[in-house]
């Protein structure tokens, strides 16, 4: 989840911001959660499985 969208219940404002000590907190502690997967779009995702099962289907086709 990104913290983009995320509203933050003691000051009411996004977190992104940072307006408030507890936006801050929620910020920098849903950075360090973040993996490396965590800057791939969906599109990337679907991408990257389209990819893949395009290599099963021709090396299942080339085992026959």
């Amino acid at each position: 989840m990104t913290y983009d969208r995320l509203v933050c219940a003691n000051c009411a404002a996004p977190v992104s911001e940072g307006r408030c000590p507890v936006c801050r907190a929620s910020r920098e502690r849903l950075q360090q959660q973040e993996g490396p997967l965590a800057a791939l779009t969906p599109m990337t995702l679907l991408t990257l499985l389209v990819i893949l099962v395009a290599a099963v289907a021709v090396l299942a086709h080339q085992a026959v």
